[in-house]
């Protein structure tokens, strides 16, 4: 009998990173591995992962520790340069520790380009020292792959603290490992791929009938919205949602709101309990077409065959969950890496419409119910997307690259 491998996740404490690293940890246990998963004590408590005697495992066998973040409980935690140096400051003197006591990865494959491609960005002069952009053209990483904007890069949106951090310490460590694996498909970014040979794409990883695992949301899911869509007529609902950090300025969420009643489809939108004091629904929203929840499993609700669309941020999991589904998308990025997936989403992919801004940055109701109408009547999408969701899909059955590659890691691991 063999040695059982045994991994150590640690996600930084967002739900954009958690929820993927959960789905590995899944699939990790299903090929007879062991998974310890790193949590700090507060996402562990938000979470309400129960602990005891500094680990708990649940019924999916995931043994669940903590460290503290370093910051107080009343902390903003939205902060996540404050997060980020705090944890830096805290958890790595800890870990050691932790390690001998047990004993006793978001990401696409374009951005893991971006930063493998780093040092050579640096030495071509599109960015300084500080990551900050020094050239205006858009530039190619490989042949294959979408022409990108430098001020879109990744870390452009966070600041100077989160490049340092990335090239200073990340690269180093990444250069260390011998695989980066990436929560992607070959035939999703076949040119970001061939960046290196260190890069393997297990993905998407992907459990739509989660009932027996523990979510890992920070929030309770709406589950009445199933049972709503249930009555809606299939491919009627536009879907509305922007991921677990993205803000909207309040003016442009009042406007977002007056487009959804414009449009002549019943709508499902995701509106986040910590945004409720920010976001106050203008005086002449009916709402009378569409339900307003704070958080759903957005899996099922894609796979859902009432669900026509979906206006989304772009966030690598929210985009290769709407792909997988075979829903066709209206792009709205806010930050960081979610202006490359749209730039796939809409000019490789061509299963989705970006929205225009105005001079000051602004999206109209207009706007927003043109797109709408514009993506309901374009069945060249519509074909698009049903056919990456089929080929996405193919990466993951038996045989496919996806699949192929995960079983070599394993083995590799064993």
């Amino acid at each position: 009998m063999g040695i059982i491998p045994h991994f150590l996740v640690i996600p930084f404490p967002v739900l954009g990173h958690i929820n993927p690293i959960t789905q590995f940890s899944n699939v990790l246990i299903k090929h007879g591995c062991k998974v310890t998963f790193l949590h700090t004590e507060f996402s562990h408590k938000r979470a309400q992962i129960s602990a005891k005697d500094g680990g708990s495992k649940d019924h999916n066998n995931i043994n669940y520790v903590t460290l503290p973040d370093g910051l107080d409980h009343e902390d903003d935690r939205s902060d996540l340069v404050k997060v980020l140096l705090s944890m830096i400051k805290t958890m790595p003197s800890l870990l050691p520790k932790l390690i001998e006591d047990i004993n006793a990865l978001d990401s696409s494959a374009t951005t893991m380009a971006s930063v493998h491609s780093l040092p050579k960005l640096m030495e071509d002069g599109i960015i300084d020292s500080d990551g900050n952009t020094t050239k205006k053209q858009k530039i190619q990483f490989s042949p294959l792959m979408p022409m990108m904007d430098p001020t879109h890069f990744a870390w452009g949106s966070i600041g100077k603290v989160f490049f340092d951090h990335l090239y200073q310490q990340e690269i180093q460590l990444l250069n260390l490992a011998e695989w980066w694996l990436c929560n992607t498909a070959y035939d999703l970014e076949p040119g970001a791929l061939s960046v290196s040979p260190r890069f393997l794409p297990i993905g998407p990883l992907m459990e739509i009938d989660n009932n027996n695992n523990k979510s890992s949301s920070f929030w309770k899911e709406d589950t009445t919205c199933l049972e709503w869509l249930d009555q809606q007529q299939p491919q009627s609902v536009v879907y509305v949602s922007f991921g677990s950090l993205a803000v909207m300025e309040s003016n442009q969420f009042k406007e977002l709101a007056l487009a959804l009643d414009l449009i002549d489809n019943p709508f499902l939108w995701v509106v986040r309990p910590d945004n409720k004091d920010n976001y106050k629904y203008p005086d002449e929203f009916h709402g009378r077409k569409g339900k307003i929840v704070v958080w759903v499993s957005q899996k099922k609700v894609l796979n859902h065959p009432a669900i026509a669309c979906f206006i989304s941020h772009c966030g690598w999991n929210s985009t290769i969950e709407g792909v997988y589904s075979g829903v066709p998308f209206l792009c709205w990025p806010f930050f960081s890496d979610q202006f490359w997936d749209e730039s796939y989403i809409c000019d490789v992919w061509k299963v989705g419409l970006g929205l225009n801004k105005d001079e000051n940055g602004f999206i109209s109701k207009e706007e927003i119910r043109k797109k709408v109408e514009k993506l309901f009547g374009d069945e060249g999408i519509r074909e698009r997307s049903l056919k990456l969701k089929q080929v996405t899909r193919n990466n993951l059955a038996e045989g496919g690259k996806s699949k192929k590659n995960l079983e070599n890691f394993v083995n590799w691991a064993k």
